[in-house]
């Protein structure tokens, strides 16, 4: 494996130190390393991948220095646009250092929504004529491997990506841990919303977390899983996707069950609901200023007024608890309320050790759900 501090301290050496991007678990130590030893100002997660490639570019047009931007490659759908209409040689020829963390890797056991990005995650490299390599675990090649890649980015104005495998960083932990005084788990506030809902409600929930403990708290009350979309990928759609449910099932109520994370990043779909105002649709985000699946590097979630968004796109009613007495007190008004609602319930980061993961297939998880539609 490679440390941390001999990735960052070999970059250094190259004259790159701004790093923007959007976590990943195959990166969570690498990330963590850079927020203990990079200044904030030259550290920024990113709303979204399209949106750290305009930040590292940015930076490139003022100081002439090279930028890294970190994602997993489930990103890479983000970047195409920046990158064929911003960054190409073909355009403006900025040079960026992508990592990229390579999920669904062929050959390796993953989770399905990993598995068609970890098969594309080269081509999709090679369709934007980005040169790449896979990063070597073993530390004397691949520091080789990030000279070549460095004289490559400079002698030709163009991005360069490592391609980043399961195991390849040592662990690191984080030492700047920010203190919640939240007193609600994201996986209680779950379970009582859930529990509120009626039988004909349909709920859609993002990815990560949400979704597991979502699951979780439907096996463990004996339920089915059919009321239930898991949008185990496609992070930042989930309220779309609820969006589309409701605006076709008008009897129905549909809730989206969204992360601070999720909604930050596509956050224009706000601005859509608001707009489109469906009375039947609840819009829940559980707060925790965190992206908890892949690590807990922090979000803006905490430190913005997400309500006070809500208001100005449009939603009809806006609510905001962050005690389970307020939120149940909430939640008995919402269900005689018309939507757009908007409830935020602010919560603790962090989830139990021992939370599975969905048994159900996606494609059996899309039949259900649209069977309990029909009924």
């Amino acid at each position: 494996m490679i440390t941390p501090a001999f990735f960052i301290d070999k970059l250094q050496s190259s004259g790159i130190s701004f790093y923007t991007g959007v976590p990943d678990s195959l990166l969570k130590n690498l990330c963590a390393y850079i927020a203990d030893h990079t200044d904030s100002d030259k550290n920024i997660v990113a709303a979204n991948e399209g949106n750290a490639i305009g930040l590292a570019a940015g930076h490139y047009l003022a100081t002439n220095e090279i930028p890294v931007v970190y994602m997993q490659n489930s990103g890479e759908g983000n970047i195409i646009n920046p990158m064929a209409s911003l960054t190409d040689p073909e355009v403006y020829g900025i040079p960026i250092l992508l990592i990229i963390g390579w999920r669904g890797q062929p050959d390796v056991k993953d989770e399905p929504q990993h598995i068609k990005q970890g098969k594309v995650t080269i081509p999709l490299l090679e369709v934007m004529g980005v040169k790449y390599d896979i990063l070597d675990k073993e530390e004397s090649v691949a520091e080789k491997q990030i000279d070549s890649a460095v004289k490559y980015m400079r002698d030709r104005q163009e991005c360069f990506a490592l391609i980043i495998e399961k195991d390849t960083f040592s662990p690191y932990s984080l030492r700047q841990q920010a203190v919640s005084n939240l007193a609600i788990s994201r996986e209680d506030a779950i379970k009582t919303v859930t529990s509120y809902l009626d039988d004909k409600d349909a709920v859609v929930s993002t990815t990560g977390m949400i979704s597991r403990e979502l699951f979780e708290y439907r096996t463990f009350m004996r339920q089915e899983h059919e009321k239930d979309f898991l949008t185990v990928g496609s992070m930042g759609h989930a309220s779309q996707i609820a969006l589309g449910v409701a605006l076709a099932k008008p009897e129905r109520r549909i809730w989206c069950f969204d992360g601070d994370g999720a909604i930050i990043m596509h956050m224009g779909s706000m601005a859509i609901i608001g707009d489109k105002s469906p009375r039947n649709l609840v819009h829940v985000v559980f707060n925790n200023g965190a992206h908890d699946s892949v690590g807990g590097q922090p979000t803006v979630g905490l430190k913005i007024d997400l309500p006070a968004i809500a208001r100005a796109v449009g939603y009809r009613h806006v609510y905001s608890e962050s005690e389970m007495s307020g939120l149940e007190k909430t939640l008995n008004i919402i269900k005689n309320t018309e939507g757009p609602v908007f409830l935020q319930v602010c919560v603790k980061k962090g989830n139990r050790p021992d939370l599975g993961r969905p048994t159900t297939t996606p494609i059996h998880n899309k039949k259900a759900f649209m069977s309990f539609l029909e009924d």
